[in-house]
């Protein structure tokens, strides 16, 4: 049985000038694995069959078999060791399918390389020598593994483009590299131009490259990941815009049918009272035109009876009622009497007042009604985030009391006897949730019952603990204040309603305030940049003589209905 391990030296077996990069690996795609570590130091072919050994070693399972058999004792064809009893040999089916799989990959990469030394049909190049300058397959290859003169040459994996590694100006091997130019350099250009140059064997600068490599890899990993990440993000927020405009469009849709029935019932409205005007101011005129008429009547009346006395003989009757005729009628004054033609202005402008005061209050009505719908629904989604949150007494303002739980907080008269360390709060009556965030989204409830004064909000984790510092963003608070019992601030004294529910958005740079029981939205801080973690923030401000000596509560979230 020939000496295997004589046929390819260790450092040959474990240490190659090129390796292969095996991408799409089934398991871990970030290996770096060169084309020996696949091939059975027996055949010098890559596996088939690949079995492994007690020691650990790999051979094609027809090779070792075939070596085994032409020995009287088992042992490993590479380190020698000697296996007292024959042993049961399975293929490595792992192995197998990473073999076949770099088969299939080296078929689609490397293009094929035919062998020098072949006459006639040649055949798939094996190795390439650096100090011959050609190509051999696995026949012509034998003289290099068996040949004292030419074990010493330099063989890499079969390339087309030899030339690229061999100095063109000394025909050697590049098997150095320059680390003051840069470039890879051959033994003789260490004696002439690159002299007293650092230079290093091109496996150690190429193993450090790789470690150099893996490090970057990992970073376009970790960008590949944050921006995937990201593209679900924008998804997200895309599909949660695109349910959020489709409600606004239901409510839309909803609120202007509404204001349409509205105008339609004011304009119906309007009609009557217009045609009722109508109505009766032709009634007006039927009694005006009946009064005339009766005068007219009368009128004439006495207009005959004047006529015949003109052509009375009775003198003594004329004498008798001539008085009675020569009085006025009893007629009335119809100078100032008239119908108007035009639609009275007033009665115009009262009813449209009173038709935009109808619209308003119903326009008004309907708003309300669908912006309570539209809080519901999106604290019922954001209530989905609810975290439970627990007081850190490490960082609590020395007069506050916390109850046994660790979820009620309430300023006192009397100073605690606390130790002092970097995190506790020793200017303003401040305490921080236990737990932090630093990426995500978070949601929690507070009771505020009871309380005139109270801040609630979430604080970054460096904020000023010690001393002076304003609640602002600047300043790393995101808060909502109550002050006097009646009024609310967000920071800019811009007027809010109860504050009970507080929403974090990190990676979207949102804190949100909710109004919980009245299912209203209270402010936002949008367009936030966020850089450390975030802490649930309580203050429930001084005791005022007791007046203020509500706890804040944290309360387990229920969902809205």
């Amino acid at each position: 049985m020939a000496d295997f391990s004589s046929q390819r030296s260790k450092e040959d077996r474990r240490r190659r000038s090129f390796d292969t990069e095996l991408p799409d690996f089934p398991h871990d795609s970030s290996v770096l694995l060169s084309e020996d570590q696949f091939l059975c130091s027996i055949c010098l072919d890559v596996f088939t069959d690949p079995v492994s050994t007690p020691c650990g070693h790999n051979f094609c399972m027809i090779c070792i078999k075939t070596c085994w058999d032409d020995c009287q004792q088992s042992y490993c064809p590479l380190c020698k060791e000697k296996f007292t009893k024959r042993p049961e040999l399975k293929v490595n089916t792992t192995l197998r399918e990473v073999v076949e799989h770099y088969k299939k990959k080296s078929v689609l990469d490397k293009p094929e390389v035919l062998c020098d030394g072949c006459a006639g049909v040649k055949q798939k190049a094996l190795k390439s020598c650096l100090d011959c300058g050609v190509s051999f397959c696995k026949i012509h290859l034998e003289f290099h593994y068996n040949v004292s003169k030419f074990k010493k040459h330099k063989l890499i994996n079969p390339v087309k483009n030899l030339e690229d590694y061999i100095c063109q100006k000394h025909e050697k091997p590049l098997e150095l590299f320059c680390r003051d130019d840069q470039m890879c350099v051959c033994h003789f250009c260490t004696v002439t131009k690159h002299k007293n140059h650092n230079t290093v064997p091109i496996e150690e600068e190429s193993g450090q490259k790789k470690t150099q490599l893996g490090k970057t890899q990992t970073e376009v990993q970790q960008m590949i990941q944050y921006r995937q990440k990201k593209i679900k993000e924008i998804e997200n927020s895309v599909e949660i815009r695109k349910r959020n405009t489709e409600n606004e469009i239901s409510d839309s849709v909803e609120v202007f049918t509404a204001l349409i029935h509205c105008i339609e019932r004011s304009q119906a409205e309007l009609l009557e009272v217009m045609e009722e005007k109508q109505k009766a101011a032709e009634r007006q005129a039927e009694e005006f035109i009946k009064d005339l008429e009766q005068e007219i009547t009368e009128l004439k009346r006495r207009d005959t009876e004047l006529e015949q006395l003109s052509h009375t003989e009775d003198h003594l009757h004329l004498l008798q009622i001539y008085p009675s005729l020569c009085r006025p009628p009893h007629t009335t004054n119809w100078t100032d009497i008239s119908v108007d033609p035009h639609l009275s202005v007033e009665t115009v402008r009262n009813t449209l007042s009173q038709l935009q005061k109808s619209l308003n209050e119903e326009l008004t009505k309907t708003i309300n009604e669908k912006t309570r719908e539209s809080v519901s629904t999106e604290l019922k989604r954001i209530q989905q985030y609810a975290v439970d949150v627990t007081l850190d007494p490490d960082t609590a303002y020395p007069f506050l009391i916390l109850s046994d739980d660790g979820k009620q907080v309430s300023c006192g008269d009397t100073k605690l006897d606390l130790p002092d360390n970097p995190k506790r709060f020793t200017k303003y009556s401040i305490i921080l949730g236990k737990e932090g965030f630093s990426s995500g989204r978070f949601y929690y409830d507070v009771q505020v019952r009871g309380k005139t004064e109270w801040q609630l909000g979430v604080a970054r984790e460096s904020v000023n603990r010690k001393g002076e510092t304003t609640l602002s963003p600047q300043d790393g608070f995101w808060t909502v204040i109550l002050k006097n019992g009646n009024k609310y601030d967000a920071n800019e004294n811009t007027p809010v309603p109860l504050s009970l529910g507080v929403f974090v958005d990190y990676e979207e740079g949102l804190v949100s305030f909710y109004d919980v029981e009245a299912r209203s939205h209270i402010y936002s801080f949008t367009g936030q940049s966020f850089t450390e973690k975030l802490y649930p923030y309580f203050n429930p401000c001084n005791n005022d003589g007791g007046k203020n000596s509500a706890p804040l509560i944290i309360t387990p979230v229920s969902n809205t209905k």
